[in-house]
């Protein structure tokens, strides 16, 4: 792909942004265009009127992009114009590291909203939860401050301290933490053995997520000196990144057929992905863990390996977003982020709004927390594209009564040193999955009866 035009699918703050308009001539000059032409000279008025009469001085710079972004603004909530901060920002994202806490955040009615910590951070480590709000950064209120200004604050020197103040569903009292800067090396893809069982964690789609994917299974492999029973794959809170990386990833699973399709308003951002023959796997049962922090790219494999009948996938109903944005520069450090396609799932199905429901639904039992806090979604976000044919939920019976598998508390599967429900359960599954001969060959190269 050039780099002219990149493909995202990315769940983050809309950063707003920009659409030229190049008028035709005045021969040509429709109906519709010369309306056009009247709302731009309003906008110029208001401009003027602005720039002339404001209580202070306002630079021309600070009016146009606060007229692009709102723009921009009023489309989408993923739709965003990339200046020279934000284009580095988002270049860093994908492939670079940075010193900091290692949180996605984004702004909520003037208030900074944690929407995923990353794995292995220091704001991971803290314990700081998708849902959070920071409502105090070194003890001042950032309430109706810019995000670029609480992040700015929480970002720094690695080693370096910062106090943070947070609110949380379901807690009386504020949280105060306090927590020491790191270098947040992002690494998309990492990989454990538990039991004979290998365990693949995606924490994002940035460059060569797919390539690692692949060199995990070898070194699961390698690990063990022998297959696994199967395979984990945990998108828990991942929120999304680069089309063609969850194209490689949902490659690594499918011996054939198609993988997504993106279906746009021009016939240039309307195609469909396919799955190249051989299964890195060769047929091993696969488990896919998502939640409702796993966004766009994560939905993608989710949908695809369910699709197919490749996994089986378990958690929560995942976050919904069902949009592609393609990166359109401006100029070398500059960028238009716009929405252009929907995606949509082997079967057709768009899970805009709707999310991945998942084929077992698995409470995370471990975190005290979870039964009182709230899950935010796409269908939660201002201006979210609608999906017409998404399931009215509220006519939905809801099954009131409790799964007698997940009764357990958070203390009581502490004391059992289980950390981690959700995964517990998948491991336990694939185990269940597993054919009796293939379990049985890994037992012996393990050395079990």
């Amino acid at each position: 792909m050039s780099s002219a035009r990149r493909t995202f699918l990315v769940r983050s703050v809309a950063i707003l942004g920009a659409i030229a308009l190049v008028p035709a001539s005045t021969s040509a000059v429709t109906e519709s265009e010369s309306e056009t032409f009247k709302q731009l000279d309003l906008f110029m008025d208001v401009f003027q009127r602005v720039r002339s009469s404001y209580v202070e001085k306002v630079d021309d710079a600070t009016l146009i992009k606060g007229a692009i972004e709102g723009m921009l603004s009023s489309l989408d909530p993923h739709s965003s114009y990339l200046d020279v901060r934000d284009f580095e920002n988002l270049r860093t994202q994908t492939e670079g590291s940075y010193g900091g806490l290692g949180l996605s955040v984004t702004l909520e009615e003037g208030v900074v909203k944690v929407i995923a910590p990353t794995d292995d951070t220091p704001a991971a480590r803290a314990g700081i939860k998708a849902g959070d709000y920071i409502t105090h950064i070194d003890g001042k209120l950032i309430y109706g401050g810019s995000l670029d200004e609480s992040v700015d604050k929480m970002r720094g020197a690695p080693g370096t301290t910062v106090k943070l103040t947070i609110a949380r569903a379901g807690r009386d009292e504020p949280i105060e933490l306090e927590l020491t800067r790191a270098i947040i090396d992002i690494k998309p893809v990492k990989w454990q053995v538990k039991g004979n069982v290998g365990v693949i964690k995606i924490v994002s789609f940035s460059a060569n997520t797919g390539a690692d994917v692949r060199s995990a299974i070898r070194s699961i492999e390698k690990s063990l000196g022998h297959k696994p029973t199967g395979y984990v794959l945990d998108m828990r809170s991942n929120p999304g990144g680069l089309l063609d990386e969850a194209v490689s990833v949902s490659d690594v699973f499918l011996e054939k057929g198609q993988i997504v399709s993106q279906r746009g308003r021009l016939r240039e951002d309307t195609r469909p992905y396919y799955a190249r023959p051989g299964d890195d796997t060769n047929g091993s049962p696969i488990v896919v863990l998502i939640d409702a922090g796993s966004a766009s790219a994560s939905e993608i494999v989710a949908g695809a390996l369910q699709d197919h009948g490749r996994a089986l996938v378990m958690g929560e109903r995942s976050f919904g977003k069902g949009s592609v944005q393609t990166l359109l520069p401006l100029s070398s450090d500059t960028a238009l982020r716009l929405t252009t396609a929907r995606y949509y799932t082997p079967n057709g199905k768009s899970v805009q709004e709707g999310g991945i429901e998942p084929d077992i639904l698995v409470p995370q039992l471990s975190d005290p927390d979870y039964a009182k806090r709230p899950r935010y979604r796409e269908s939660d976000l201002r201006r979210h594209l609608i999906n017409e044919a998404k399931l009215d939920r509220s006519e939905l019976e809801t099954d009131t009564n409790t799964d007698p598998r997940f009764t357990a508390t958070a203390e009581e599967l502490e004391k059992q040193g289980i950390e981690d429900f959700q995964l517990q359960y998948a491991l336990e599954t694939i185990g269940r999955l597993a054919p009796s001969s293939q379990l049985a060959a890994a037992k012996k190269v393990a050395g079990q009866k």
